[in-house]
């Protein structure tokens, strides 16, 4: 799909707003016709023949009323415009999050967290002048300039033929400047993609580059990507300036040259076609014409960059809504409500996999599952050393990675998964809300119960807010062990029939490492599947099946 069959695709969800906007835009056309048409009549009957302003007294009450209403209209067409930008927004934003959910951590490996939130930001946001401007003016520049040459060869066809012979050169300049404005804004929403994830990523590792004395070269660095984006922004502004003084040059010469022709043939220096019957009124309204014959293709041009900065942004778009998918090989599991921490027992479903084949981009195939069955209430412990694919398993397991060849059946009456990483993640609020992440309608004495059972109440005790105490970024007011607390308390809150435990042990305390160890028995009491990756010895206790990752193969070593 091309940058413009997708904006044309947000364009038919929109198509009613739009119409809307055009149509209320063409109505101010219309009204200017009329206003540049009384305007006209006044004159003349007041100059020419010399009537006195009290006989007008009703047509200047209509003209007042026609120009009130051209900013009533003006306004009703920006605001459906705006509303029109504003849903397109929402529903790609919407579409977006739920892709990229779905291409999970390994669909979006080569692609930076700056350069994400850019996409799902700034790029999205772009789209706002095409189709809050841009989209409705090019009906209303198509329409409104025709009706006005109509109402100009009424009264003189040479000035009207002017105004249309010098109609083509503004969009035919502005396709020659929007080829170039649309590779500019693509590279402009690279740059500035690149700057947010080298920004991301310097304030991420701060304190290593303080550590390692290298935060002037961090400096450095974003101090060149701004200015690379400086660059880039002011070649932009150079074009969208560029291309405005050219058309305004056309447009002014168009209107003078009618202008010149209207008052050589008032004075009578012209005496081709109908510019011998030329009089005040005609002469007039032409020239009240003219610029206004010019406002529609001069309002599309300005939008013309939102047209160029949109294309820039939907090439980018595109390409991360392409982003393909794996076909997720599971078996249906019906969704249901959360509940009280140890409250139902788990006493039945199965993890299934048969002839399975994981592949990772760069690396081809990491791992080979000939035949793997886990019931409720199994300790699964996955061995093998670093990079032989355990993580890459879970993964695909949860439904993050898509498997090359064979199935993953998850037979469970909730097809929500429990997961635990290392290390884990925290979000930037309270300890009871990284734990209530687990189960959104779990209670408090369910998430109190889970604090308990995995330690978490030990060190909240002492702080002054207690369960409420906001963790920081990332959980950086906690040690590391203490964040493995809270995650694993997320974890036995959890309603999850299945829970996946990646390296628990790592790097922790006796005494942690124990909590880890109490947890897994308990929730394969629950009857809940536990399945754990780890080299960790301590591990193999719990563990009813044991199996190792050898030679890109996974092999069982034993039951427990």
């Amino acid at each position: 799909m091309t940058p413009r069959e997708w904006l044309a695709r947000q364009r038919r969800e929109v198509s009613g707003p739009l119409r809307l906007a055009a149509v209320y835009g063409i109505a101010e056309g219309g009204l200017i016709i009329a206003q540049a048409g009384l305007i006209a009549w006044l004159v003349q009957q007041v100059v020419i023949h010399e009537r006195p302003l009290g006989d007008f007294l009703l047509a200047g009450l209509i003209l007042i009323g026609v120009v009130g209403l051209r900013p009533l209209f003006a306004s009703l067409r920006a605001g459906a415009g705006i509303s029109a930008a504003a849903r397109v927004r929402a529903v790609v934003r919407r579409r977006l999050i739920h892709h990229v959910e779905s291409l999970g951590p390994a669909g979006l490996a080569d692609i930076s967290s700056g350069e994400l939130s850019s996409q799902l930001t700034d790029q999205v946001d772009a789209l706002e002048g095409y189709f809050a401007r841009y989209v409705p003016q090019m009906t209303i520049a198509v329409i409104v300039p025709a009706a006005i040459v109509a109402a100009a060869y009424t009264q003189d066809w040479i000035a009207a033929s002017f105004l249309l012979l010098s109609a083509p050169l503004i969009p035919l300049f502005m396709a020659l400047v929007g080829m170039g404005a649309e590779r500019l804004n693509r590279d402009q929403f690279l740059a500035l993609g690149r700057l947010s994830g080298q920004f991301l990523d310097r304030v991420r590792g701060l304190t290593t580059l303080r550590l390692f004395g290298r935060t002037e070269d961090a400096a450095a660095g974003i101090v060149s990507g701004s200015d690379e984006y400086r660059q880039r922004s002011m070649r932009v502004l150079r074009v969208a300036f560029l291309s405005s003084a050219v058309l305004e040059f056309f447009a002014s010469v168009a209107i003078a040259v009618v202008a010149i022709y209207i008052g050589f043939g008032l004075l009578g220096y012209i005496e081709y076609g109908p510019s011998t019957q030329l009089t005040l009124f005609s002469g007039l309204f032409i020239l009240l014409l003219a610029p206004e014959f010019f406002q529609p293709l001069r309002t599309l041009a300005q939008h013309y960059h939102d047209r160029a900065t949109a294309l820039g942004a939907a090439e980018l778009l595109n390409e991360l809504e392409a982003r393909p998918v794996g076909e997720e090989k599971f078996g249906t599991g019906t969704l249901r409500g959360g509940t009280k921490f140890g409250e139902e027992k788990f006493g039945t479903g199965t993890l299934q996999m048969t002839d399975l084949r994981l592949d990772r981009v760069g690396r081809g195939t990491i791992l080979r599952v000939d035949s793997f069955r886990a019931d409720a209430g199994a300790r699964v412990l996955i061995e093998g050393p670093s990079g032989t694919g355990k993580t890459s398993l879970l993964l695909a397991i949860a439904g993050l990675l898509p498997v090359a060849e064979g199935t993953i059946e998850r037979r469970f009456s909730d097809s929500r998964i429990g997961w635990l990483g290392s290390p884990p993640f925290l979000a930037n609020t309270s300890i009871r809300a990284n734990i209530r992440f687990g189960d959104p309608a779990a209670d408090d004495s369910a998430i109190l119960d889970a604090a308990h059972q995995a330690g978490v109440m030990e060190f909240t005790d002492r702080l002054d807010q207690g369960l409420d105490t906001i963790v920081g970024e990332r959980g950086l007011s906690l040690s590391g062990g203490q964040a493995q607390r809270v995650a694993l308390a997320r974890a036995l809150v959890s309603p999850a029939p299945m829970i996946l435990l990646d390296e628990p042990t790592n790097a922790l305390d006796a005494t942690t490492e124990s909590y880890v160890l109490k947890a897994i028995n308990t929730l394969a009491a629950e009857g809940r599947v536990v399945v754990i990756s780890s080299h960790d010895a301590a591990l193999r206790g719990v563990a009813d099946q044991r199996y190792r990752i050898n030679d890109q193969q996974l092999e069982m070593i034993g039951n427990g």
